[in-house]
């Protein structure tokens, strides 16, 4: 008799322990992360064959980096502030800086990294306060960067 579980499948991983580190401007632990990927335009490239069909040929295009988008409970942390105030002051070349998104199992092993080149922050928005709320004010980092890739 055939076993009915796979126990040579591997779990997919958690998506709720994560870590961010961007080269000493802002560490510590967001409560989501989106825009880990990249994107290749289309150029759509229309010809006629031999035989007078009309053909729709796809090339690949630019590619394109989607923003990260951090977002986290508000606290007494500015660091993500003061990272975008450089940027505000028109140092955007001192404020560029290389990061990771970690990811990690319940036992809090290393399991996922992304890493990024020259990013920046783009915005940041502050939390939606209202006075009869029950909820955590979150605040929101987007940002720019050159390249990722996942590295494990």
């Amino acid at each position: 008799m055939t076993n009915a579980v796979d126990t040579a499948r591997e779990d997919p991983l958690v998506g709720f322990h994560f870590a961010v580190d961007i080269q000493g401007q802002v560490t510590g632990y967001f409560t989501e992360c989106s825009g880990l990927g990249s994107e290749q335009e289309v150029i759509e490239h229309k010809v006629v064959n031999e035989a007078g069909v009309e053909v729709v040929m796809k090339i690949p295009g630019r590619l394109k980096w989607e923003n990260i988008v951090l977002k986290r409970g508000i606290t007494s942390n500015m660091d993500i502030w003061t990272w975008r105030k450089m940027v505000e002051n028109g140092n955007v070349s001192g404020a560029r800086a290389d990061g990771s998104i970690v990811m990690y199992d319940q036992a809090l092993a290393e399991v996922a990294r992304w890493n990024f080149q020259s990013g920046w922050p783009v915005k940041v928005t502050g939390p939606s306060v209202k006075a009869d709320s029950n909820e955590i004010g979150v605040e929101e980092l987007t940002i720019a960067h050159e390249y990722i890739e996942r590295v494990n």
